[in-house]
């Protein structure tokens, strides 16, 4: 009878034992889904990818990284009520990063488009670029790409903007250029009528380089550069263009572009 009394005891203690951990693992459980809001990879951060060699959107100075893509998404992760972890990635492998849960969100200058969205989901943009027409600043005979027929135009070599320059004036009057600066700087010494580049690129050659230029007309196609995050992430994607919309609304995002551009890159 002792025999046995000792062994229901050990049995009760056995079972009670294991109880108190299923209990525990629920609240554990319980305590990491309510932590783990919108699935972030490090708990209380957003980490956001670029490729860190982008500038002035995103690079590295002195060893940390900063640019436009940098402060836009520490602002949109204070709002969040998060620390900003930006990091880096290779541009070829990013996307596969994303999907591979290395990181919450791609905020590096990435375009939306038909066949990235197939792998990821994409924000509302948070700037705008494309194909635009830059001349000098004292030229006020173009004013849009109607007034280019018979303009010389520079343009990359080999480019989609070059094909785009030929529609537009007779291919003879197209030069072709190695980078966009070389085009770019020759505009502002008056060997050409206009070139052809990514906004973005013709502001901050503008910027940096203190050429006397200007963008003129409308976009000649738009590019709707969007932060990425993974697929079927909505409450993300939600959150994130609650902070994206407010920064707009109170002028903090104008902010923002004035200091990297001098301009507002979500205005057309």
């Amino acid at each position: 009878m002792k025999k046995l009394a000792i062994f229901l005891v050990a049995a009760m203690l056995l079972i009670l034992s294991a109880c108190g951990t299923q209990q525990s693992d629920q609240v554990e459980k319980e305590t990491k889904s309510s932590d783990s809001e919108f699935g972030l990879v490090k708990e209380g951060s957003l980490t956001f990818a670029m490729t860190g060699q982008y500038p002035p959107l995103n690079f590295k100075k002195d060893g940390k990284l900063t640019g436009f893509d940098v402060e836009i998404g520490t602002e949109i992760a204070k709002r969040m009520g998060l620390e900003a972890n930006p990091v880096t990635n290779p541009w070829e492998t990013i996307i596969q990063g994303l999907k591979a849960n290395k990181y919450d969100a791609i905020i590096g200058s990435m375009t939306a488009t038909a066949e990235r969205d197939e792998q990821i989901d994409f924000t509302e943009p948070y700037y705008l670029s494309g194909a635009q027409i830059f001349v000098a600043n004292d030229n006020t005979d173009i004013q849009s790409k109607e007034d280019l027929q018979g303009k010389t135009i520079g343009v990359i070599q080999a480019s989609t903007w070059k094909d785009m320059a030929e529609t537009l004036t007779s291919p003879d009057m197209v030069k072709g250029y190695p980078v966009d600066v070389n085009a770019l700087q020759d505009l502002s010494l008056g060997r050409l009528d206009a070139v052809i580049t990514d906004k973005i690129v013709g502001v901050s050659a503008q910027n940096e380089k203190g050429l006397d230029i200007k963008p003129i007309g409308d976009l000649l196609n738009e590019d709707r550069v969007s932060i990425g995050i993974a697929e079927g992430n909505t409450e993300l994607a939600n959150k994130i263009n609650e902070a994206l919309q407010s920064m707009i609304d109170d002028g903090t995002y104008e902010e923002i572009s004035m200091k990297w551009f001098n301009t507002n890159i979500m205005e057309k």
